[in-house]
C-alpha cells in the first residue's frame, strides 16, 4: 500500500515506489526531486536558503542548497547503490515586490541559481523545471514514474 509523504520547509525525505512525496508552499523556496530509476527511490527536498556562508549555526544543514543537496545526494546513492541519479526543481518565484532590484533581495532566483549550480557541480541533469514566476507551488513526486506534478493555485497542473 502506498503512503503520501509530506516534506516541510527545510527538510527532505527519502522513500521508495509505491509511495508519493510531496511538498506543499514552495514560494521562493526551491522543491528538488533526486530519483534513482532503477531502484525506484527518490528524494524530495524543500531548500529555503541558497547557501549557508552567511550563518554560524548550520545545524539545520537541509535548509541549505550548499550543504543538503550533496548529503542527500550521497544518502540516495548509499541506499541504492546507483550513481545514475535524476532531479527535477520547482519554485523559486519572487513572492513579494520591491522598490531596489537589489540582487540581495531576489532570494527566489538566488535559490533557483545556487540548486542549479549545485546539481550542475555534483552532476546531476535537470530533466524538467517549473521555476520562476510570481506564484507558489505545490510538488507531488510519483516514484514508480518519476512524474512531478506541479498545483499552482486557480491554474492548470504542470507535469515535468
Amino acid at each position: 500500500m502506498s503512503e503520501q509523504l509530506k516534506v516541510g520547509i527545510s527538510d527532505y525525505k527519502l522513500t521508495e515506489a509505491p509511495n508519493e512525496l510531496m511538498t506543499i508552499g514552495l514560494g521562493s523556496c526551491v522543491g528538488i526531486a533526486i530519483y534513482a530509476p532503477k531502484s525506484k527511490v527518490g528524494a524530495l527536498s524543500h531548500i529555503m536558503l541558497p547557501d549557508s556562508q552567511s550563518f554560524t549555526d548550520t545545524s539545520h544543514w537541509a535548509k541549505f542548497a550548499d550543504l543538503a543537496l550533496p548529503k542527500i545526494i550521497e544518502e540516495l546513492k548509499c541506499k541504492t547503490g546507483e550513481t545514475d541519479l535524476l532531479a527535477k526543481i520547482a519554485g523559486g518565484a519572487s513572492m513579494f515586490s520591491f522598490t531596489s532590484d537589489s540582487p540581495s533581495l531576489q532570494i527566489g532566483q538566488r535559490n533557483i541559481h545556487a540548486v542549479k549550480s549545485k546539481l550542475e557541480e555534483l552532476n546531476l541533469p535537470i530533466l524538467g523545471e517549473h521555476v520562476g514566476g510570481k506564484m507558489g507551488r505545490s510538488m507531488f513526486f510519483n516514484l514508480e514514474t518519476f512524474e512531478v506534478r506541479i498545483r499552482m493555485v486557480n491554474r492548470e497542473e504542470f507535469i515535468l
